[in-house]
């Protein structure tokens, strides 16, 4: 077997640690004072603008992905080709930049907001990599062929022309309602609402 380049090595670490990665970015966006001064109403506008735009994505996602997205092992579900895996591979990721680059915004942390999105950036890109390996190797040419008909970041509109993309023989991705949704993200749900609450006091302090 190949070795895995170093890369995807250094992602599967950067996968099993995503439980406290979180916290030094939150931190920086909690004890930064912001700037500039003035007032925070543009901020708090054009920041949970893109909140809710990055949450909306994840849960379109979610709906589709269900539970797995949870996983804190290497375990996998299907193929999901369906909703924003039809258009990007990695549309919960983008999901997560848009979250935290909402927040830098919110917290008056414009000149953090580009280092927050390149970090995570090539955080995530060396998560895919070592995910990518995995799917390769346990989908084949399923995965093969959904990773060449799709980019991993720059989404892909398919025309009307273009065939749809569709899940290996066997059993498919199950079908999750929106209760099941919300119930499989609450924990990104609360985290959304407690930064928002910090952040307002923050401003307040």
């Amino acid at each position: 077997m190949t070795p895995a380049p170093v890369v995807a090595r250094l992602g599967g670490w950067l996968f099993r640690q995503r439980t406290w990665l979180p916290v030094p970015l939150a931190a920086a966006l909690i004890l930064i004072p912001p700037t500039p001064a003035g007032s925070s109403v543009p901020f708090w506008i054009a920041g949970l603008t893109l909140v809710a735009a990055g949450e909306g994505l994840r849960l379109w996602s979610v709906h589709h992905i269900g539970a797995i997205s949870r996983t804190r092992s290497d375990r996998l579900g299907p193929l999901v080709a369906a909703g924003p895996f039809a258009l990007v591979r990695n549309p919960l990721y983008i999901g997560n930049i848009a979250l935290w680059a909402g927040f830098a915004v919110t917290a008056q942390l414009l000149w953090l907001t580009p280092a927050i999105v390149l970090l995570l950036a090539f955080e995530y890109h060396a998560i895919v990599r070592w995910e990518e390996q995995l799917l390769a190797a346990r989908l084949g040419d399923a995965y093969r062929d959904y990773a060449r008909r799709v980019r991993r970041w720059l989404p892909v509109f398919p025309s009307a022309s273009t065939p749809a993309i569709t899940s290996p023989p066997g059993p498919g991705p199950a079908t999750f309602s929106w209760r099941q949704t919300l119930f499989s993200e609450r924990g990104t749900l609360i985290a959304i609402a407690a930064g928002i609450v910090v952040l307002y006091l923050k401003s307040k302090a």
